[in-house]
């Protein structure tokens, strides 16, 4: 079984919830084969930037994009960017592919996409880590923002 900060945050959360560990894969799509969901299930943990040291994390379907204009009115910010990687590395602990609010070393606030439903595979905070999750309970575990802030890819 994985051990990382994310699947022990996890395991200690008390939610009922399913590690699965699979190959490299270079895609969103490999990656719900290999997890055994469906692509919307796939959830990806976006870091972005509202200013300098300040970001949130948004929780996005495997077959959607965030939509820039829908997340600056939720968030009622003018400017919005990406993480770098080395930004996102500073503030969760992860490298992009790996990173989730599981077992992050900073709290960022959570907005999770409305139209997530279902089975949630959000990653396991290494490569070949998901942590498979009731949306909902994923949801209210991290105290999430729900709202409309995606579109189709």
């Amino acid at each position: 079984m994985a051990d990382t900060p994310a699947t022990r945050a996890a395991a200690a959360s008390g939610i009922d919830h399913h590690i699965v560990e699979y190959g490299p894969v270079d895609s969103v799509a490999e990656a719900a084969i290999a997890r055994g969901v469906d692509l919307p299930q796939v959830t990806k943990t976006i870091v972005v930037r509202r200013g300098e040291g300040d970001f949130v994390a948004v929780l996005v379907p495997g077959d959607r994009v965030i939509d820039w204009a829908k997340l600056r009115a939720v968030l009622e910010v003018s400017r919005l960017s990406l993480a770098s990687a080395e930004e996102a590395f500073a503030a969760t602990g992860y490298r992009p592919g790996t990173i989730t609010p599981f077992g992050a070393e900073s709290a960022l606030p959570v907005i999770a996409d409305a139209s997530m439903e279902g089975m949630a595979s959000i990653g396991g905070g290494a490569p070949g880590v998901a942590i498979n999750v009731d949306s909902a309970t994923l949801i209210a575990h991290l105290g999430a923002t729900v709202a409309a802030v995606t579109r189709p890819a």
